[in-house]
C-alpha cells in the first residue's frame, strides 16, 4: 500500500500483518521472474489469490508460506530469494507512483537512508497497521558506513540489500556492497528486536570510491580538475567584461590557495547571536506544544497547549515517562537511546486521561550547555474527526504548524475518496469475488445431490432446460436386495433405531457402487435397486453387480440387528436382459428402470434365502465362466413365471475379498474393459420416427420367432447359424451381433 513500509520486514512473523502492496509484489516478482504457471502452484496455498487488494490487511503467515513453498519450487535459498525480492520490491513501487517521492528523500545515499524514517512516519497517517522498521546511519572514525538496521521481525535482513542496491544504481548512479558486520537482538528498544549492523561500501560505477562524508574535493581526478579550470576561465571572461572581480575573489579563492569552486552550501556558516531574543512567554506561545526535559527525564519547560491537555506535566519533579510512552522508534525512554536515534521522528503517546489519548510527533533537540532536551512538537492528527476525538481545535495549533494544512487536506481527501472510492469498489470487487466462490461452492454441493439421485449426463440435460427421452438398453443386469425379517424389526423396536441401522446399510452399500461403477436406482423401505450397464453400457455389467453382490453381504456383517444384537441377514436377487429406461417426474425427477427383466429381478430376490445371492439362469451364463463359484439351486417355482433353474452365487475365485471391498491401497482393475482401456460410451435416448418404432418392433417379433425356431433361447449353434444364413444377415443389418463360442 506504500513504498518501503515493510521491506525487509514483512514476510517473516506470525503474529503480525501487512497490507496486500507485498503480496502483489510478491505476485508480481513470480510472474515476471518465474512465469504465470509457477504462481499458479503458488496461489494454491490455502489464503492465497489471484488479485491482493491493496488497502487490505493480511496475516504474516499467509506470504511466509508463499515465500517457502516459492524456495522450494524453485530450489534457492531463503536469503537468495529475499535478496531477489527486495530488488523487485523497489521497482515495484516506482511503478505504483512512488518515483517521485522517493526521488526527492535525500541527494545521496546516506540522506536518503535518514530520512526513511520520517517517511514512515508521514506514510503512518494513512496506514494504521504498518509496522516500519527503522533504519540509522553512523560514520566511523575512519570514514566508514555503518547501516543500523531494527526489525520486529528476524531472518528478512537480506531484504535490504537488494533494495539499497536498486536504489543506489538507479537514483546515484553507484554501485553498493553491504556485509553484515553484526547480528543480535537489540536490547536497545523495547522486547526482543533484530539489530543488523551493515557495512555499506559504494562506489561510482566507473570504479572510484565515493566519499562518504562528502565533506571536500579530495582525491578529484585529473579530468575532475580541468572541468573545474574550463569553468572558471569561462566565468572570469564573463565576469571581466561585467567588473565582477570582487565577486570572483568570494567565490573562487580558497583558504590554502588551491583553484576550487565552492558552492554556497558550502561556505555557508551560520551565524548565532549573543543573547536569545525571544521572550519566555512568547516562546511557550509560539510552540504550544513543546517539552524541555534534561537527562533523568524531568521536565523542566513545556508548552502552554500541552499544559491544557497534560496537566500533570506542571507538577514539580514531573517525570516525561510517567505520562508518555515513546511510540515510534521503539526504543527506551532514555536520553542515550534517544541521542542514538536523534534524526529519527519521535512520536509519543499519553496515558489516557480525561481526553483521549494524545499522540505527539516531532523532532528531538539535544542541547549541550543545558544538558537537557528539546522536544518540538505537534499533535499527531489525520482528520477534523480524529482532532475532536482528542478534543482539540484549529486554534489550539500555531499558525505556522503544518498540522492545521496537513487536517484539512487529509479531510479534503478523505471527501474525495468517499466520492469516488476506489478502495471502496476494489472492496466491492473483493467481496464479489468470495462471494463468486461461495456460489460455486454451493453449485458444487448442488450438482454432487443432483447426480446422486440422476446419472450425470442426464441430469446435464436437465439442467440445460432440454427433454430427456426413454433409451433401451439391450441387456443390463439388475440386483435387488431386502433385509431379513424386516417387519419384525420394526415392530420391536424405537423408529429412530431402524434410521440408523438403515443409514449405516446404506451408506456401506453406497460406497460399493463407486468401488465397482454400478448405478444406485433406488431404495424403498429396505430394499436396495442397483443396475449395472445402465445408463453407461458396459460388457462387464454382470461381473460388476455379481462383485458387488458379494460386497453388500459383507458389508451387511457389519451391521448390527437393533432386537437381536447380531449381525442383520439380508436376500439378494440378480437377473440379466434388456429394460428400457428413462426421467419420470418433474418435481422429483427420478431415473427409472421398466421391463420384464425389472419384475424377474425382484422376483429373484423374493424368491431367495437369507445371507445367500440368488441368480437368475440369465445371470448364470454371463458368470459362469468368469471365475465365480456358483452353486446350482435347480428348478423352483417362480410367482408369474412358472419353473425356473436358478443358481446361488458364493464367491469369486479370482479376487480378493479386499478388492471386492474396495480397501486395497491402489486403484485394482478387476474388469476386462478397464485392463483394455476401452472407454465408456453414454447410451444415446432413443429418437425414432413412427416407422422406425414400426420396423424395431418387427424385427423384436422377428428374434423371437427366430430363437423358438432354433430352440437356442439366444445362443445357437454353427449349424444353426448355417441354416439362418438368410435371417441372420437381416439381423446383423439391425444391429445385432453374433459370436462363435
Amino acid at each position: 500500500s506504500h513504498p518501503f513500509i515493510v521491506y525487509g520486514d514483512q514476510i517473516k512473523c506470525l503474529c503480525s500483518f501487512q497490507y496486500g502492496f507485498i503480496n502483489s509484489c510478491l505476485q508480481s516478482l513470480v510472474i515476471e521472474k518465474f512465469g504465470q504457471e509457477m504462481w499458479d502452484k503458488l496461489s494454491s496455498l490455502p489464503g492465497a489469490q489471484d488479485h491482493f487488494m491493496t488497502y487490505t490487511v493480511y496475516d504474516d503467515i499467509l506470504t511466509v508460506g508463499l515465500v517457502e513453498e516459492a524456495c522450494s519450487l524453485l530450489d534457492v535459498s531463503a536469503d537468495v530469494f529475499l535478496k531477489l525480492f527486495g530488488e523487485h520490491f523497489f521497482s515495484f513501487c516506482k511503478q505504483a507512483g512512488y518515483d517521485t517521492m522517493l526521488r526527492t528523500l535525500g541527494g545521496d545515499l546516506i540522506e536518503f537512508i535518514g530520512n526513511l524514517d520520517a517517511l514512515h512516519s508521514y506514510l503512518a497517517l494513512s496506514y494504521q497497521e504498518m509496522n516500519a522498521p527503522s533504519f540509522r546511519v553512523e560514520m566511523t572514525d575512519d570514514g566508514k558506513m555503518l547501516l543500523h538496521y531494527y526489525s520486529d521481525r528476524k531472518g528478512l535482513y537480506h531484504i535490504v540489500p537488494g533494495i539499497m542496491e536498486a536504489v543506489a544504481r538507479e537514483f546515484f548512479d553507484s554501485e553498493v556492497t553491504m556485509v553484515v558486520l553484526n547480528q543480535s537482538e537489540e536490547d536497545e528498544r523495547t522486547g526482543k528486536k533484530e539489530h543488523v549492523v551493515f557495512l555499506v561500501k559504494q562506489t561510482k560505477q566507473a570504479c572510484k570510491t565515493i566519499d562518504q562524508d562528502h565533506s571536500s574535493y579530495r582525491g578529484v581526478g585529473v579530468c575532475k580538475c580541468m572541468c573545474m579550470v574550463c569553468l572558471y576561465i569561462g566565468v572570469c571572461r564573463w565576469l571581466e567584461k561585467n567588473s565582477g572581480w570582487d565577486l570572483i575573489r568570494a567565490v573562487v579563492l580558497s583558504e590554502k590557495g588551491e583553484l576550487s569552486i565552492i558552492s554556497h552550501q558550502h561556505t555557508f556558516a551560520p551565524c548565532y547571536p549573543d543573547t536569545l531574543w525571544i521572550e519566555e512567554k512568547a516562546f511557550c506561545n509560539a510552540f504550544p506544544f513543546h517539552i524541555v526535559f534534561d537527562e533523568d527525564l524531568k521536565v523542566r519547560q513545556t508548552g502552554v497547549n500541552i499544559q491544557k491537555f497534560v496537566p500533570g506535566l506542571q507538577a514539580r519533579d514531573a517525570s516525561l515517562d510517567q505520562y508518555f510512552t515513546i511510540v515510534h522508534p521503539q526504543v527506551t525512554f532514555t536520553i542515550k537511546s534517544i541521542r542514538k536515534f536523534i534524526n529519527s521522528q519521535f512520536v509519543l503517546k499519553s496515558f489516557k486521561g480525561k481526553h483521549s489519548t494524545l499522540k505527539l510527533r516531532g523532532q528531538m533537540l539535544w542541547m549541550d550547555s543545558l544538558g537537557c532536551m528539546l522536544y518540538l512538537c505537534s499533535p499527531k492528527l489525520r482528520s477534523l474527526q480524529e482532532l475532536q476525538d482528542v478534543g482539540l481545535h484549529l486554534a489550539d495549533l500555531a499558525q505556522h504548524d503544518v498540522t492545521r494544512d496537513l487536517v484539512l487536506l487529509n479531510q479534503q481527501r478523505l471527501a474525495e475518496m468517499e466520492l469516488t472510492n476506489p478502495a471502496g469498489e476494489e472492496k466491492s470487487r473483493e467481496e464479489l469475488r468470495i462471494l463468486s466462490r461461495h456460489l460455486e461452492a454451493e453449485k458444487e454441493k448442488t450438482e454432487t445431490l443432483l447426480y446422486a439421485m440422476l446419472p450425470r449426463h442426464i441430469a446435464n440435460q436437465l439442467k440445460d432446460g432440454k427433454s430427456v427421452k426413454a433409451g433401451e438398453f439391450d441387456v443390463c443386469t439388475i440386483l435387488f436386495s431386502d433385509v431379513v425379517t424386516f417387519t419384525n424389526i420394526c415392530a420391536a423396536c424405537e423408529p429412530i433405531d431402524i434410521v440408523h441401522m438403515l443409514n449405516s446399510m446404506y451408506s456401506k452399500f453406497d460406497r460399493l457402487t463407486n468401488v465397482h461403477d454400478v448405478y444406485k436406482v433406488e431404495t424403498i423401505g429396505d430394499a436396495y435397486m442397483v443396475v449395472g450397464g445402465v445408463p453407461v453400457p458396459t460388457e462387464t455389467h454382470a461381473h460388476r453387480v455379481a462383485n458387488f453382490a458379494l460386497g453388500m453381504r459383507i458389508a451387511a456383517k457389519e451391521v448390527t440387528n437393533p432386537v437381536t444384537g447380531k449381525p442383520i441377514q439380508i436376500r439378494v436377487g440378480l437377473h440379466t436382459g434388456p429394460v428400457l429406461a428413462g426421467v419420470v417426474g418433474e418435481k422429483m425427477p427420478r431415473y427409472c428402470l421398466f421391463g420384464d427383466t425389472v419384475n424377474t429381478a425382484s422376483r429373484m430376490e423374493s424368491h431367495g434365502v437369507p445371507d445367500h445371492i440368488h441368480l437368475s439362469n440369465f445371470t448364470y451364463r454371463c458368470l459362469k465362466d468368469a471365475g465365480f463359484n456358483i452353486q446350482q439351486r435347480g428348478q423352483i417355482e417362480v410367482k408369474g413365471k412358472g419353473q425356473m433353474t436358478t443358481y446361488f452365487l458364493l464367491g469369486n475365485l479370482l479376487v480378493s475379498e479386499d478388492s471386492i471391498m474396495g480397501r486395497e491401497g491402489g486403484k485394482t482393475c478387476i474388469y476386462s474393459e478397464e485392463l483394455q482401456g476401452q472407454s465408456k460410451k453414454v447410451a444415446k435416448p432413443s429418437e425414432v420416427s413412427l416407422a422406425e418404432m414400426v420396423m424395431s418392433s418387427w424385427l423384436g417379433v422377428y428374434l423371437l420367432l427366430w430363437r423358438q425356431e432354433t430352440n437356442c433361447g439366444g445362443f445357437c449353434t454353427a449349424n444353426q447359424l448355417r441354416d439362418s444364413k438368410g435371417k441372420h444377415t437381416a439381423l446383423q443389418r439391425a444391429g445385432f451381433q453374433f459370436c462363435l463360442i
